[in-house]
């Protein structure tokens, strides 16, 4: 009997390997590329504000949210779409970003000179670095009315606020970079005989430029909020006189265009300025990995 049952056992078991051979897996009938599919990250990142907004367009249809709270992602997609057509979203779009991009790039030179003269001299530290620090803890808002009695109420005033919001951000961070510099590399630029403006030159700038990039990206993000701003102060183009205009108008279409312009110009910037610092600093080794 214990026999008998082992050999059906076994019998049994040849044939189920047998067939297994025989019949070829599922995934072998598919193709290369479709066995190795892989739901690209992105994808995966972007499921949850899709998700999102299918609940917001489902609420504004059901009047859930009404359309003064906020409109429905298809009429902000429609208002976008007609903007771009006709050419209104770029030449306000051209207008901020000039004046970011000027302001940005006058408050960074004014810092690094600052910083400059400050990290590498104790006389510079003694002259300058308590007016800065006094002009710092100022808020650049607060400077609106004098700036305006001063300048006017022209482009040269808008330009001067985000100078003054995006000076000291670059200045604080390199300055903080160059004083903390490691000794080790100082006495081993010493010992190698470099003179000053070779160790300022091969040691200094290039330990530095990691706080450079820190106080740049903080810069980056003070000159879009200034410049939010200083566009509804008596201006007739620009992303921020068209949110200002849109306001008086209720349409909170336009409005939403306008802070997703500000984020998403703030986040490719951002995203240029570290491609730039990868590449800057490929020389630092970096201890994360993938």
């Amino acid at each position: 009997m214990t026999e008998k049952t082992f050999d059906t056992q076994s019998a049994s078991s040849s044939f189920s390997v047998s067939k297994a051979v025989d019949r070829p897996e599922a995934s072998r009938l598919l193709p290369n590329w479709l066995r190795n599919w892989r739901t690209p990250e992105v994808l995966l990142r972007l499921l949850s504000p899709i998700a999102l907004l299918l609940l917001w367009e489902l609420a504004s249809q059901f009047g859930l949210i009404p359309q003064r709270i906020i409109a429905a992602p298809s009429q902000i997609g429609g208002t976008l779409w007609a903007m771009i057509i006709s050419g209104e979203l770029g030449k306000h779009l051209l207008v901020s970003l000039q004046r970011a991009l000027l302001g940005l790039s006058i408050g960074v030179s004014i810092g690094v000179v600052a910083a400059l003269i400050t990290g590498l001299s104790k006389r510079g530290e003694v002259i300058l670095d308590s007016p800065m620090q006094m002009l710092r803890t100022i808020p650049s808002l607060a400077l609106v009315p004098l700036f305006i009695l001063w300048f006017g109420i022209g482009e040269f005033t808008k330009i001067a606020l985000i100078v003054t919001g995006t000076t000291f951000p670059v200045y604080l961070n390199l300055f903080s970079g160059i004083r903390n510099i490691d000794p080790k590399l100082i006495e081993a630029a010493n010992t190698l005989g470099l003179n000053r403006r070779e160790l300022i030159w091969h040691v200094i700038l290039p330990g530095s430029l990691p706080s450079f990039f820190v106080g740049l990206r903080y810069s980056l993000g003070i000159s879009w909020l200034a410049l939010v701003f200083v566009e509804q102060i008596n201006t007739t183009a620009g992303i921020g006189f068209l949110a200002s205009d849109a306001r008086d108008f209720m349409r909170t279409d336009v409005i939403v265009i306008c802070l997703l312009i500000y984020s998403v110009l703030g986040l490719l910037i951002d995203g240029l300025i570290r491609t730039l610092e990868r590449f800057a600093l490929a020389w630092r080794p970096s201890f994360v990995r993938n």
